[in-house]
């Protein structure tokens, strides 16, 4: 009786050591265990995925159907930088087609536009510049100073011009774009989305096909200076034909590409890269899943993955 009264009591020790949990058999730990792991598995779906592109804001969209095929915060509000270019450029068009100014007519450079700041056509003030130069100027060097001049020599001054760039965006349903300036340089309130970006370049090249021979141009002569193509996708991915590139400090790096491979055309933008490798390694993945699945935006999702 001793002896089992002795070892029943060593049990009951042993029981009290290994604490609660193990004394009733192991089942309170292994709840436990269930309980965090349905609280980590809640966690993570509540948790939003991060993002298939390292950039702030996207869109890509068939321009043959019109359909777009991936999207990523494309209505978030980023100013524009350079890219505002592309409405000085679809303005003055549109003057050329109403026949006002003429792509050949020699324009005056201003002192005020010579001294504008930022990337440059490298112009002196005085000097007579053919339209058509210009406007290659701003497509190829993003050149502030040709941007002006070409401001000065369609409505007589640059306020008037911004009038008119903005009186275009909202005909155009660009309701979340403000333009100041025809540059694209820094300015309070200047701001635009993707999806605005998409609806602008469409309606330009819709409106003037022949606009692609400035962006596409990769080199750029003037004054004995070469200048290159700031868009780098231009004869280093196939089928990119445009058009247009842009940074500043409070936008990152911007760009807006068109492709064409056979009879598919695509578009893509992407705002707010924080570098110039990842703006343009965004813009091939978009436009090579676009040329995969050119009418299936759950593939095209499917092939940008997850952001690794």
């Amino acid at each position: 009786m001793s002896n089992s009264r002795s070892t029943a009591l060593q049990q009951q020790t042993k029981r009290l050591r290994r604490g609660p949990c193990d004394a009733l058999s192991g089942r309170p730990r292994r709840a436990l265990f269930c309980l965090l792991l349905c609280l980590g598995l809640c966690l993570s779906l509540c948790i939003p995925a991060r993002a298939a592109l390292p950039v702030r804001s996207a869109i890509l969209v068939n321009l043959n159907t019109g359909r777009v095929l991936y999207e990523q915060s494309a209505d978030t509000a980023i100013p524009p930088a350079s890219l505002t270019k592309l409405m000085s450029m679809f303005l003055t068009l549109d003057a050329v087609k109403a026949g006002r100014i003429s792509l050949n007519r020699k324009v005056k450079v201003s002192r005020q536009a010579a001294a504008t700041g930022g990337s440059s056509m490298h112009l002196r003030a005085g000097e007579r510049v053919p339209l058509v130069r210009l406007l290659t100027g701003m497509a190829v060097a993003s050149g502030n100073d040709a941007a002006m001049t070409v401001a000065q020599h369609v409505h007589g001054n640059s306020r008037t011009f911004v009038r008119q760039m903005n009186r275009k965006a909202r005909a155009l349903g660009m309701r979340r774009t403000l333009f100041k300036n025809p540059t694209g340089l820094p300015a309070a309130g200047q701001k635009t989305t993707a999806r605005d970006m998409m609806a602008l370049s469409r309606a330009y090249l819709k409106a003037h096909p022949d606009a692609m021979r400035f962006h596409g141009t990769r080199f750029f002569l003037h004054r004995g200076r070469t200048m290159r193509n700031t868009n780098a996708l231009l004869g280093s991915v196939a089928g990119v034909n445009g058009l247009k590139t842009g940074w500043t400090v409070a936008s990152g790096y911007n760009i807006v590409i068109t492709a064409q491979r056979g009879k598919t055309r695509l578009l893509a933008v992407v705002l707010g890269g924080n570098s110039k490798d990842r703006r343009d390694s965004s813009a091939r993945r978009l436009i090579e899943a676009g040329f995969r699945h050119p009418s299936s935006p759950k593939q095209v999702q499917r092939a940008l993955g997850r952001r690794r």
